[in-house]
């Protein structure tokens, strides 16, 4: 699928949110077809091939999981092996949504590649990872890249390595994101999403870790193409990313908004919609006679009025209307 050909592409991230298990990671998947995402996106990753085996958990992972693990113990529970992402997409080819998942090592991305995925989903802690960006740089798909915790400079270095490597610009999107979870609202800085914009000309997308999914509504009205959302099937399980999940109705009620936000954007040509055409002659007003009025009588500020309804001589007429002479007899309220 053609990102750019997608009014917004929603892509319902699922993450490690099936807490290592392929039974819940289906489920996920049919949350998502429910909600009516584009696409539904998990995470591949071989846990010693991330994190080394003293790294600390972040703040929100130590308040979510087992205070006693370590983050790489913590991340090996929830690794899917080959054979379930062969399911998984077999299983999304059948429920008719995009499987989508974000690599985290050199052969992860080898393991996506080979089972066809299209778009590669570079996630934020990776936007400074120079050989891991080479190497998706060198695929030629195309890319989502986030930028959480980036500056500009950062966003420019990564989109030079990945242009340099052969991926076109015109096939990234960069998504404005802010990793923490959850997010503080007022810690989003939206207008960022549009600098990117602005400044590199790429199609950009939001990353909403915030509560609640009000920022992704925002985001589109804003010109976001993708919107990516954590879901869950019930934010109380354990797991580091449940909290700052949105639940599935959640998730249903997001893309119904995005839609309703989508017609409500439309072309940009003022005009009478069609809806509204109809209350023209009932909402403006037209010229008419304020008293009775001769035929040869001169029109005057004494014999004219302006009143509903509008389906007579437009007011903007006014000036070339008076000092006319009445070409027959009115009577109060008569359309001039």
């Amino acid at each position: 699928m053609d990102i750019e050909k997608v009014k917004t592409f929603i892509v319902a991230e699922a993450g490690v949110n099936h807490n290592g298990s392929l039974e819940l990671a289906k489920k996920l998947v049919d949350v998502a077809v429910s909600a009516g995402a584009d696409a539904v996106k998990f995470q591949t990753f071989k846990a010693g091939k991330v994190v080394s085996r003293t790294a600390q958990k972040a703040d929100y992972q130590k308040q979510t999981t087992d205070v006693n693990e370590s983050q790489y113990q913590m991340i090996k529970k929830l690794e899917l092996d080959e054979n379930a992402h062969v399911e998984l997409i077999h299983y999304c080819n059948k429920k008719r949504i995009m499987f989508l998942s974000t690599p985290f090592d050199h052969e992860s991305i080898d393991l996506l590649f080979g089972l066809g995925l299209t778009i590669f989903k570079i996630p934020s802690g990776e936007i400074t990872n120079l050989p891991y960006l080479r190497h998706i740089g060198r695929l030629g798909k195309d890319v989502i890249l986030s930028t959480g915790m980036a500056d500009l400079g950062e966003i420019e270095d990564a989109l030079d390595v990945l242009v340099q490597a052969g991926t076109s610009k015109e096939k990234i999107t960069v998504l404005h994101a802010t990793t923490e979870y959850p997010c503080p609202v007022e810690d989003v800085n939206l207008r960022a999403m549009q600098t990117i914009r602005a400044i590199f000309g790429v199609n950009v997308g939001y990353s909403d870790h915030t509560q609640g999914f009000e920022i992704s509504i925002a985001a589109v009205a804003m010109g976001a193409c993708v919107i990516e959302k954590h879901f869950t099937l019930d934010r109380t399980m354990e797991g580091p990313d449940h909290k700052a999940s949105v639940e599935p109705g959640e998730l249903k009620e997001m893309v119904n908004a995005i839609r309703k936000v989508e017609k409500a954007l439309g072309n940009g040509i003022k005009k009478a919609s069609p809806s509204e055409q109809k209350n023209i002659p009932v909402v403006r007003k037209s010229i008419v006679a304020s008293r009775p009025i001769k035929i040869g009588d001169v029109f005057s500020l004494e014999n004219i009025t302006i009143k509903r309804p509008g389906n007579g001589i437009n007011p903007m007429r006014w000036d070339e209307i008076i000092g006319q002479s009445a070409q027959r007899n009115y009577q109060a309220d008569d359309l001039i």
